[in-house]
């Protein structure tokens, strides 16, 4: 049988040769998901799949509202740091502090400035992410959960939150690959991210960002940790 993964990887490969034969070069878009999906004869869901996979190889860069940028990926930027650097020694609980820590914030930004097509894309994340749970297809669930938060920080429009974000990918995928063979904990997820993008959607900065750290609060939970918060400068504990 052939699966979600194997799809992917395929996808990835015919992608890298074609970059390293230089059929796009650093600086082409793409083409459009569903002409390069017809080209490769998959699927859009397995095609976004790969390009997370090329973007976390540094080949491309999605775009948000203008589609997948080709970076110049053959020669190795020895000054970036890498992002394992970072989380090579981090606890799950430190990872989940990392991501409260930001990720409410920026999809505060996000509710403030989203416009039909940004929220479309979240909605797009939100339906693989449906598919994957009726198909009980765990692989393409976690790359589903992976590409919703990448979403939301690539619609952010700070450049240095952006950069720090693609430092510390590694760290969202170690938290989300914990609970890869969970449907239960998927449904969940699912759940409260479908309240996060309703927020975006009503340009609700405060409840976006509310419903971003209730999210992270109950992914600590369903690993098994309970994050210490601070209080709120009113001295009420965060939500």
């Amino acid at each position: 049988m052939v699966t979600s993964s194997t799809v992917v990887n395929s996808v990835v490969e015919k992608l890298r040769n074609a970059l390293a034969r230089g059929q796009w070069r650093c600086g082409d878009m793409l083409p459009g998901q569903r002409e390069l999906a017809e080209q490769l004869g998959i699927s859009r869901p397995s095609l976004r799949e790969a390009v997370i996979v090329l973007e976390t190889l540094g080949l491309v860069r999605s775009m948000p509202g203008k589609g997948v940028l080709v970076l110049d990926g053959s020669v190795p930027n020895e000054a970036a740091p890498r992002s394992d650097h970072f989380v090579a020694n981090a606890s799950l609980e430190d990872v989940l502090q990392l991501r409260y820590t930001l990720e409410p914030f920026i999809v505060g930004l996000v509710a403030q400035s989203s416009s039909a097509s940004d929220v479309g894309q979240l909605r797009l994340t939100l339906m693989d992410m449906r598919e994957a749970l009726e198909a009980g297809d765990s692989d393409a669930g976690v790359n589903a959960y992976l590409a919703f938060h990448e979403t939301l920080f690539a619609l952010s429009s700070n450049p240095i939150f952006q950069n720090v974000v693609q430092q510390t990918r590694d760290a969202l995928k170690q938290s989300a690959e914990a609970l890869r063979n969970s449907p239960e904990h998927l449904a969940e997820r699912l759940k409260e991210n479908e309240a996060v993008v309703r927020a975006i959607r009503n340009r609700n900065s405060a409840q976006a960002s509310a419903e971003m750290r209730r999210h992270i609060l109950r992914e600590g939970l369903r690993l098994g940790i309970e994050l210490t918060i601070p209080e709120d400068p009113q001295g009420q504990p965060a939500p």
